[in-house]
């Protein structure tokens, strides 16, 4: 629970300022956001690219894989997961969740979660996914000033909202990453999607784009995107009422503390 304390607290002090980066080093960071307006287009490679090998990584209790694509392609490579949907050490675990937290991304025009595909590897079907190049974990750099706070604090409300909604339990620091340009990129998710009401993360602020994407979402649309990948029953009704949730909390601070104090009026350089 400590990641969730840390954000809360983020937001509520002031972030330290960091030093002015040298220039090369600026013209030097990279976003490793580079599936950014090409998601087809790696869809698609990362289905069907050949793997040349495949390492455990040898962190995470669901047993991710990387596996390594030929050289010359769009991606080096893809973490994968096999988890057959059911119930494991007490959690509900599915590969493709991984997948429906992708297609929900996309839904909300996040850019922060990999895309992520089924694909077929040695006779299983998995969860394949992205391999984010150059970044760190949270829990690595959270000792770090962000070079923009305002920016920092923009996504984490995003990553809050967004994991609210698919009820991701799992607060691991290692599942936001961080890439040299302070973008955070968001992985596994394979215990999402469950029926659970619970608010995972504190909700203060946010942006107002986000919050009218998540108003307007239906069930017609979730069921043609995701309807096949969560878990049977009340998942796609359960993962509206947590919507109904967020929504209902954000007005609230808007009705008591005024537009400002629900909505940042922050907005993301271009």
């Amino acid at each position: 629970m400590w990641l969730i304390v840390w954000i809360a607290l983020s937001v509520l002090a002031p972030l330290p300022l960091a030093p002015a980066a040298p220039q090369a080093q600026v013209q030097a960071a990279a976003s490793s956001k580079i599936w950014i307006g090409r998601y087809g287009e790696f869809e698609e490679f990362i289905r069907s690219a050949k793997i040349e090998r495949i390492k455990e990584i040898g962190t995470g209790v669901t047993k991710p894989r990387h596996a390594y694509f030929a050289p010359g392609g769009l991606a080096g490579g893809a973490v994968l997961k096999d988890l057959p949907p059911g119930r494991s050490q007490g959690f509900w675990e599915s590969y493709k969740s991984e997948i429906a937290a992708y297609k929900v991304d996309r839904l909300l025009g996040l850019d922060m979660v990999p895309p992520t595909v089924e694909r077929n590897v040695d006779g299983h079907e998995v969860a394949a996914q992205l391999w984010a190049e150059n970044t760190r974990t949270f829990g690595e750099v959270k000792q770090e000033a962000p070079p923009n706070g305002l920016r920092w604090i923009y996504q984490i409300n995003r990553q809050k909202a967004f994991d609210n909604l698919i009820n991701n339990i799992d607060d691991n620091a290692g599942n936001i990453l961080v890439d040299p340009l302070w973008n955070a990129i968001l992985v596994d998710h394979s215990r999402c999607f469950t029926a659970s009401e619970k608010m995972v993360f504190p909700m203060t602020q946010i942006d107002r784009p986000l919050f009218e994407k998540l108003r307007a979402l239906d069930k017609a649309t979730l069921l043609k995107e995701i309807g096949a990948l969560v878990p049977p029953g009340s998942s796609i009704d359960s993962m509206l009422k947590r919507r109904d949730i967020i929504v209902a909390a954000f007005e609230k601070i808007a009705k008591e503390k005024g537009e400002a104090a629900a909505f940042t009026s922050y907005t993301p350089p271009r």
